[in-house]
């Protein structure tokens, strides 16, 4: 097998001391969930002791690789972290691209699984030798950036790429992040995990190569990828970013303002938030992600810029002026906040305090870059924005739960659901919560011929599934999302790359089937941890308040939708997979409480 080394590193922080082991990992589990985000799935599974308080000791961190790292394939410079989010208390899943992935895959390990704790902030420093491994405490590091560790680690020869939190992750905010080489995997609150452990920075230092199974292969489909991603497919993502589609979708009327209790900014406030805008306000240069032929990397003043940070720390908030945008984001990188859950805190905050609920002095359209660095000092008042919409609207009370725009926990992203009712259903039973990541279902609504404003009972479910499966194939691989329209028949090609690269023949047939158990094996895990049917439901306000045009969700359309996924992924009702799905894709030798990484004997 090539494109894996077979085995993982297992990392136990133990006070001052850094145990560290390989253990091995039979081919069969990469057949079962390839790698990324399926492989992660898995390994939290075997590695997480059932009801584990997130931020404990003995709850796992994963970074998990995949076989296309590490080669010329475009877009594959990139890995996932896993973790029990201490956001939603779910499955949670982010991926970032960066040079540190390919450091680190050069461990000559598939996946990086720490546990336990340091006794004071620390630096990890992994190598291919397990014995040179060794946790160094750090505490002049405390409150620096990621950034800012970076560059200076840099100049003292310290080491070239690494994985750290910034000030919110030292302190445990629930939506911290893990920035690497200046991206950031974002969502659910790694960062927080990582700060728990008291790992301030995680550095790597290896020579091994996994080679692929065809090089010539691998050669030509690499020049044929990057041929097509360069085409027009992903002409949008070069020249604009996706931060072209705030003024569109504010002309479509699905971009949520203040809260999500409106749906357009008006045609001038979007024009100033649009790349043309941000561009008159700071100086825009794009740039590329490692291994990256596509370029959508859109830097304004220094500062990345994605559509759903524009919509976080825009509309969400009702701040339309480009330079306080620029500014707010620049800060959340800064200090390792996820833009989606802080706007959305905040947002929900803002309302609170607009209805009278609390006394708190925050209102829509203030400038938010004090807040967020009280969110991530946990100072005052930000110690309880830290802990996200969910606990906040509980500490209100008042009936605030109804306009908590959150589920499972997780604030939604930047698509309104009363005019986007497919993406509605996508948001109720993402397992990690409101999500359009690993659930692409918003776009399902913006095809030709689908009713955006209806919700489709009949065919919805379906809609929903394949996107799901979609995504989980291009966050194992991984392949980035950006290359969709590029890849015409990505099971088949999917396929062929594995095949390429490991050397173990796939068919498409097995990569939907490897898809459907990385769903099925994220959802019993949420099962394992306290999940009900009664979290798959979006706030009170998406049925009880209807859009200016009249849009809106009637609940027994949400509830029928959601028991017709549940019956179409094959999940007993208010409970995991059923029989069936079980013996389908061999699920009871995969989900046990057999020895970690064993290859199940109905498998060898």
């Amino acid at each position: 097998m090539r494109g894996n080394f077979g085995r993982i590193l297992l990392v136990e922080l133990r006070g001052d001391r850094v145990a560290v082991e390989h253990v091995p990992l039979a081919p069969q589990v990469y057949r079962a969930f390839v790698g990324g985000v399926g492989l992660g799935a898995y390994l939290l599974w075997r590695f997480a002791p059932p009801g584990v308080d997130p931020l404990a000791p003995a709850a796992p961190l994963v970074y998990a690789f995949s076989p296309l790292l590490g080669t010329p394939l475009t877009t594959t410079a990139k890995f996932a972290v896993l973790c029990k989010s201490p956001l939603t208390g779910r499955i949670s899943d982010g991926l970032s691209s960066s040079r540190f992935a390919i450091a680190a895959k050069r461990l000559g390990v598939d996946a990086i699984v720490v546990r336990g704790a340091l006794d004071r902030l620390s630096w990890l420093h992994l190598d291919e030798d397990p014995a040179a491994c060794r946790a160094v405490p750090c505490p002049a590091w405390a409150g620096l950036s990621a950034h800012e560790l970076s560059d200076m680690a840099s100049k003292q020869g310290l080491f070239r790429h690494v994985s750290a939190v910034g000030p919110a992750g030292e302190r445990q905010v629930r939506y911290a992040t893990i920035s690497n080489d200046g991206r950031h995997a974002g969502r659910g609150g790694a960062g927080a995990v990582l700060g728990a452990k008291r790992v301030k920075a995680i550095s790597v230092r290896g020579a091994a190569v996994a080679g692929v199974a065809d090089a010539a292969g691998v050669q030509a489909r690499a020049r044929d990828l990057a041929a097509r991603s360069a085409g027009a497919a992903t002409e949008k993502y070069r020249a604009l970013g996706t931060a072209a589609n705030l003024e569109t979708f504010d002309r479509l009327r699905i971009l949520p303002r203040r809260n999500f209790q409106t749906v357009s900014i008006g045609q001038a406030a979007a024009r100033r938030l649009a790349p043309e805008g941000l561009a008159r306000a700071a100086e825009h240069v794009r740039e590329s992600c490692a291994g990256c032929t596509i370029g959508c990397d859109h830097r304004y003043g220094g500062t990345r810029v994605e559509y759903e940070t524009q919509f976080a720390l825009g509309p969400l908030v009702d701040v339309d002026d480009p330079s306080r945008l620029l500014a707010a984001a620049g800060a959340c990188d800064a200090l390792g906040l996820d833009t989606i859950s802080v706007g959305g805190t905040l947002a929900f905050a803002m309302e609170c305090a607009e209805r009278g609920l609390v006394d708190w002095p925050l209102r829509f359209g203030d400038d938010i870059v004090p807040w967020l660095g009280a969110i991530a000092r946990r100072e005052g008042l930000g110690d309880l924005l830290a802990e996200g919409t969910r606990r906040v609207a509980a500490a209100v009370g008042h009936g605030s739960e109804r306009f908590a725009c959150h589920v499972k926990g997780l604030e939604l992203p930047g698509y309104e659901p009363r005019a986007m009712q497919t993406f509605a259903l996508g948001l109720c039973v993402a397992s990690r919560g409101a999500d359009h990541n690993r659930s692409g279902a918003y776009q399902a609504d913006l095809q030709p011929g689908v009713d955006r404003y209806r919700a489709d009972v009949a065919r919805a479910p379906a809609r929903v599934i394949e996107a799901e499966d979609h995504a989980a194939l291009l966050d194992s691989l991984i392949l980035c999302k950006f290359l969709r329209g590029a890849i015409r028949e990505p099971w088949r090609e999917g396929a062929e790359l594995l095949t390429m690269v490991t050397g173990l023949s796939q068919g498409e047939g097995d990569l939907r089937r490897v898809a459907r158990r990385i769903a099925a094996v994220r959802h019993a895990f949420n099962v394992r941890e306290g999940w009900t049917l009664a979290e798959d439901r979006l706030p009170d306000r998406f049925f009880d308040e209807a859009l200016e045009d009249g849009a809106s969700l009637r609940r027994a359309d949400v509830a029928a939708m959601v028991d017709a996924y549940h019956a179409a992924r094959g999940h007993v009702p208010h409970g995991g997979p059923d029989e069936r799905l079980r013996r389908e894709l061999e699920l009871d030798a995969w989900l046990t409480d057999t020895p970690p990484l064993q290859a199940p004997a109905s498998l060898g």
